[in-house]
């Protein structure tokens, strides 16, 4: 599989119209990057912007009692569905179907941002996002993603920062 280039424009334009609109409403500048293939891994990702797989913010939807919840998580790391369920002292955690992402979120799979969403959801971000300077994130669609520091991007995304990294063994 060869390396998505990014093209030489990387303006907010390139971004999703929804989640462009969001970044104007909160008065943000970022980069974001456009590709020519689609990046649909956090693996293909870090490769694509010569980052880490730690520093990709993975932007997963799962339902709690049947409720959606957004989970910030990096790339390296898997999400740990019973400390989801045992914070949000639900009964049962599970990811969500595609149909109920984009329903939630107004974006399809692999292109979610972690904020800017059609509807407001509990948002829990993973505190180990927190120990890099950057990070890139979903800039709305498979072939683009922005770059801001974690912290700001736990606070626009209206997150909880918690511990529910799966362990490694």
């Amino acid at each position: 599989m060869s390396t998505p280039d990014a093209t030489p424009a990387t303006t907010v334009s390139d971004a999703h119209p929804r989640f462009a609109e969001a970044l104007h409403e909160m008065g943000l500048q970022v980069d974001v990057r456009r590709f020519p293939d689609a990046i649909r891994t956090a693996a293909e990702a870090a490769a694509a912007v010569g980052c880490a797989l730690s520093q990709i913010v993975k932007s997963l939807i799962f339902e709690a009692d049947g409720v959606p919840v957004l989970v910030l998580m990096d790339g390296s790391s898997r999400v740990d569905v019973e400390l989801v369920r045992s914070e949000l002292g639900a009964a049962k955690v599970e990811r969500a179907r595609a149909a109920v992402v984009r329903e939630t979120t107004g974006y399809a799979i692999g292109g979610v941002p972690p904020f800017g969403h059609r509807t407001k959801t509990r948002v829990l971000a993973d505190r180990g996002l927190l120990g890099h300077a950057e990070v890139w994130a979903a800039a709305g669609h498979p072939h683009t993603v922005f770059r801001l520091d974690p912290a700001t991007l736990v606070e626009l995304a209206g997150g909880t920062l918690v511990d529910v990294r799966e362990p490694v063994a």
